[in-house]
């Protein structure tokens, strides 16, 4: 969950290494860190508590040197402190070490290092791989040799880079369960846990897997495993452009990313619609049609949005292919010892295709001989190399730290992948061609929607210094109304729960009154007179109700109402959704919270 960069070559490395961070900084933001390898000899340090802004004011004019490391950071050992800023070094200060993961046997290693005489100065677990790495650079050993020794007896997970003030020709990164990337440049090299550091400089860039350390000089890279045995890995093209990491003119990357999302479904749909045979193309999940029909169970796996993008994903495939499906934390699935089934598909959802949980739990299946898709978003990320196929979202970039149009655009792969898998079962060509139709219709109404922006910062103000707030809705728009709760708790802090509409009489319907109002989810579907008694049952007891429908509820049952467009039944959670996320963002807002990096909360989580 925190950033790393690097850089080697004729330059001066701190320029990058600061914009790299700043780019990085939605990853983690409570501490920041550079060093460099002088070329006149020694490693300098500067770190700071706060964001990156705050040590590009701390590093003075003359901090120079063509090797460096970078690093800014979500705390999970020791509080965010100068003291606990990244890098970390050893007692000589020849060693100097970045590292996001999680280093389990820390205390263990830290007892030993103590007792052979090492200092501490943080509380970090980090810290251990300085001090353990030095111990293993004795005379004549490279530094890779010291890596990786180091690394032998290290349990938990890593994505690293080291510097050696007696070696400042190179840099080592190594990974292992926490992303990082090479960049490859004209005579200089970089390496970062993202390639959106990396974009400006490069758009040639090796993937390291797990297991795999890398020497890095200006003039090029080696690539081997963690016993020594080489390794070949080829560059790949980043595709994304360097103005998708610019807010472009808007206040926030949310704000944005909210008002990209009619240009990303659209890219999410391109290429992928068969309109003569109603159905969906996806080359990608390398299952022929025989083999889909084979198929008869459907478990997806994700955290936090992804996971209520795999609910909503679940409900289509019931929908629309009669398969069972399913979805459920990623983050519990293999504590449960789960029972892994040959004819049931398994589909793994991760914007970044890093969440460590998710990808413990693509193992998890994989191990017990289980069949796994991703829908990630990231081109070569692990989840996408450890799956067995899958779907590119094609969202673009994604900055803020809460997900917009990557959920978006991951309910849209659900979309095609129920259309997909309808058409080989039962669906009828009728209903084939009503997907495909309201699929394509989906960007304008999307445009629709955001064009009542200004109108919902108006409600966002009047709602948004409410105790809390209560999210309902009912089949297809529970997973919504879960979604949308999680939204306005990520970013704007206010306290909010979802329920299923039905259910709001079993329990919540204690906590309604005029300081808990009620966002409520009003399709115009079969079940709106259901929802419309809820609405009263409400009303009768003093809340507030802000619904969000395809038709205005009367007044008696709604304060105020936000419509959306129609879509086809299956569809309209997608445009339900998205009046969800600018409520969350003008509340925000209105409260003057980070919008785009909310406290606590990082943007890819790489730790368990």
């Amino acid at each position: 969950m925190c950033g790393i960069v690097a850089y080697i070559g004729p330059k001066d490395a701190t320029p990058f290494l600061l914009e790299g961070l700043a780019r990085l900084e939605y990853r983690g933001y409570d501490s920041a860190g550079v060093a460099v390898a002088g070329r006149t000899g020694g490693i300098k340090v500067r770190k700071v508590k706060g964001r990156v802004a705050d040590l590009a004011a701390a590093v003075p004019a003359r901090f120079k040197g063509g090797t460096g490391i970078g690093h800014t950071r979500w705390a999970t050992h020791g509080v965010p402190s100068d003291a606990n800023a990244h890098p970390h070094q050893d007692n000589a200060e020849r060693i100097a070490v970045v590292h996001n993961g999680i280093i389990e046997n820390a205390d263990e290693l830290r007892a030993r290092l103590t007792a052979e005489g090492a200092v501490f100065r943080s509380e970090t677990d980090t810290e251990v791989l300085a001090h353990l790495i030095a111990a293993h650079a004795t005379e004549g050993v490279e530094l890779e040799e010291a890596v990786r020794a180091a690394l032998g007896k290290v349990v938990g997970t890593y994505g690293i880079a080291v510097l050696d003030a007696e070696q400042p020709d190179r840099i080592v990164v190594a990974r292992n369960g926490s992303p990082i990337v090479l960049g490859i440049g004209e005579k200089e090299m970089f390496a970062a846990s993202d390639v959106s550091a990396l974009v400006r400089y490069t758009r040639q860039v090796v993937h390291l897997e797990d297991g795999e350390l890398a020497t890095v000089r200006a003039d090029g890279f080696r690539t081997s495993t963690e016993d020594a045995r080489t390794t070949h890995r080829q560059p790949s093209t980043v595709d994304w452009e360097i103005d998708s990491y610019d807010t472009g003119g808007y206040e926030h990357f949310l704000l944005k990313e909210i008002h990209e999302q009619p240009g990303s479904v659209e890219r999410t749909l391109s290429g992928r619609l068969d309109e003569r045979f109603a159905t969906a193309h996806l080359g990608g999940l390398n299952l022929d049609a025989r083999e889909l029909r084979e198929i008869r169970r459907v478990k997806i796996l994700g955290c936090g949005s992804a996971y209520y993008a795999g609910e909503m994903g679940a409900q289509l495939i019931e929908e629309l292919a009669r398969i069972p499906a399913h979805s459920e934390p990623a983050s519990e699935f293999r504590y449960r010892n789960p029972v892994i089934e040959a004819d049931t598909l398994y589909i793994a959802v991760s914007q970044s295709g890093e969440t460590y949980d998710t990808l413990a739990a693509v193992q998890e299946v994989k191990r017990k001989g289980g069949r796994v898709l991703g829908v990630v978003n990231t081109v070569g990320s692990a989840i996408a190399r450890e799956c067995d196929g899958g779907i590119y979202l094609h969202a673009g970039p994604e900055i803020s730290v809460a997900s917009t149009k990557a959920f978006t655009s991951t309910v849209i792969a659900f979309a095609l992948l129920a259309l997909h898998f309808g058409r080989i079962h039962d669906l009828s060509p009728a209903d084939g061609r009503r997907i495909v139709a309201a699929l394509k219709a989906l960007p304008d109404q999307i445009r629709e929607v955001l064009a009542q922006s200004d109108a919902i910062a108006g409600l966002a103000a009047e709602y948004a210094d409410s105790e809390g707030m209560m999210f309902i809705g009912r089949v297809r728009g529970y997973p919504v109304a879960r979604e949308g709760a999680q939204k306005l708790k990520e970013i704007s802090y206010v306290h909010a729960e979802a329920y299923p509409a039905s259910e709001l009489k079993h329990g919540p319907l204690a906590l309604i009154s005029p300081e808990l109002p009620t966002v409520a989810l009003v399709p115009d579907d079969e079940l709106l007179d259901k929802n419309l008694t809820t609405l009263g049952e409400i009303k009768a007891r003093s809340g507030r109700v802000l619904a969000v429908a395809h038709r205005a509820p009367e007044a008696k049952l709604a304060d105020h109402c936000i419509l959306v467009p129609k879509s086809e039944p299956e569809l309209d959670p997608l445009l339900l959704n998205i009046p969800l996320q600018l409520l969350a963002y003008h509340a925000a807002v209105a409260l003057k919270r980070d919008v785009d990096k909310p406290r606590n909360l990082a943007k890819s989580v790489t730790v368990e």
